[in-house]
């Protein structure tokens, strides 16, 4: 038998939550339509789909009011199904968006009693995750936001997100952990408007913290175009900031809700330029995918679901070593990088660099008809996706 190219391998270190595959199809009009799949259960599915990974909220394995006893034998429980399987936990987060009392929000809540409660859940969140030798703890914060600004002055808000970022990166040492912290932005929902909407504003507070080294950003495909952004211009950024600490893949519908598709499924060319870039720059981190089987499905159409983000994101891969290997792709981006003349070195400011710049004479009309052939360019790319060139 012919071995499939598209098969994920280890080495694609493709991961998904158990919030992922183990979601039950509920929304805010209609109640679960599968059963419950229990953590154990959810490592078997993807190891056979193929996965290299597994992600979890705390509360997605141990229930918040588990005794300690109880939390003991479902950690050991899932530790022996990892091993069987031979799945890995190379990220963990807190749940701190559930539950009523952070219906204020967790870390920027107007309750000092709710942000220290808050920091006290994902303190016990990253011991559970480190248990399993997880370095990576993504951090989102669905209710840190607002339906009204007079509930409390949002320049506040950043100070306290602040503190409590700076105050786990010191738990982190303190422990010994090791921990990356990766934190994931969202313009809204559930909350009306969430205050770090954009990676963008996220690596701005990233660099006000104690220990900036410690912490980078997890961009998710739909979070940004939610926003109307480009998930490969938010990545970009990101990596060239030395932040791409970690990424969730899946799709949306701009003007949607949040929808988390299958990845690639909405916005197939978005998703082949995204690949590209991680698999141009090698990106080394997990690929992981935050999203979710459609409401119609049982949990066979689960696994098709499954299998469906990480066959898309080999197969764009492919297009995309395709696309570089092009010889008149090669070709067009080699006339339009090509200057039509010697210009003055702008790479680095100095005195006789300035007095070159400024004596140098350009002639814009040469310039400005300098042929750049995007279209076709374009064109190209489309023949490539659709599989016609």
């Amino acid at each position: 038998m012919t071995k499939d190219k598209y098969q994920p391998q280890p080495q694609h270190k493709f991961t998904f939550g158990l919030w992922t595959v183990g979601n039950r199809g509920r929304d805010p009009f209609g109640d679960a339509v599968r059963p419950t799949l229990p953590p154990n259960d959810a490592v078997r599915m993807l190891a056979e789909v193929g996965a290299w990974g597994v992600n979890f909220h705390d509360n997605d394995l141990v229930p918040i009011d588990a005794t300690a006893q109880e939390r003991d034998r479902i950690v050991g429980e899932f530790r022996h199904v990892c091993e069987e399987t031979g799945i890995t936990v190379p990220m963990a987060t807190v749940n701190l968006f559930y539950e009523a009392v952070f219906r204020d929000g967790a870390f920027t809540a107007n309750d000092p009693s709710v942000r220290a409660y808050a920091l006290q859940k994902t303190m016990r969140a990253m011991d559970l995750g480190a248990e399993f030798g997880a370095k990576i703890f993504v951090l989102w914060g669905g209710r840190e936001g607002v339906e009204t600004d007079a509930c409390r002055r949002a320049d506040e808000a950043i100070k306290r997100l602040r503190e409590s970022l700076n105050y786990l990166c010191e738990y982190s040492l303190d422990q010994g952990y090791d921990y990356k912290f990766a934190l994931e932005a969202k313009p809204n929902e559930p909350r009306a408007d969430i205050y770090m909407p954009t990676t963008g504003a996220y690596l701005a507070l990233i660099s006000t913290l104690d220990k900036p080294e410690m912490v980078g950003v997890n961009p998710e495909v739909a979070h940004e175009h939610m926003a109307g952004l480009n998930m490969t211009h938010a990545v970009a950024q990101a990596w060239e900031s030395g932040k791409l600490f970690h990424i969730d893949l899946n799709d949306q519908v701009l003007g949607r809700y949040d929808q988390d598709l299958r990845f690639g499924s909405a916005n197939p060319k978005a998703a082949f330029w995204l690949v590209k870039f991680l698999e141009d720059v090698g990106y080394a981190g997990p690929r992981a995918f935050d999203a979710h089987a459609y409401r119609t499905e049982d949990y066979e159409g689960v696994k098709d679901f499954a299998r469906g983000c990480m066959r898309t994101y080999l197969v764009l891969k492919e297009k995309a070593a395709q696309w570089n290997a092009d010889a008149e792709i090669k070709a067009i981006l080699a006339e339009i990088n090509e200057p039509d003349e010697p210009s003055p070195n702008v790479g680095k400011f100095s005195k006789n660099g300035v007095q070159a710049l400024l004596a140098h004479d350009f002639d814009r009309q040469k310039l400005a008809a300098k042929k750049l052939s995007y279209e076709r360019l374009d064109q190209l790319t489309m023949d490539i996706l659709l599989g016609v060139r």
